[in-house]
């Protein structure tokens, strides 16, 4: 699992993962969730604007997993 630095107190999923990254836009993680493939904190997710905050764990199915990380926590 990789650990991703934020430097606010919460970030969006989309916005996190293209941070992170995992995907390069926010119409990847609209797929990736009706294909059913992210978790977060091991629970299904439906929604691309869902608030992540410090210690979130975020699961994309055969691709990997990063955590949130708060700057200065």
């Amino acid at each position: 699992m990789e650990k991703v630095e934020i430097n606010t107190d919460t970030i969006q999923l989309d916005q996190f993962l293209k941070w992170a990254g995992a995907v390069e836009s926010g119409g990847q993680v609209k797929i990736m969730l009706e294909d059913e493939l992210i978790f977060v904190n091991d629970v299904l997710e439906t929604a691309r604007r869902k608030k992540l905050k410090n210690g979130d764990v975020v699961k994309i199915t055969d691709i990997g997993s990063w955590q949130v990380v708060t700057k200065g926590e």
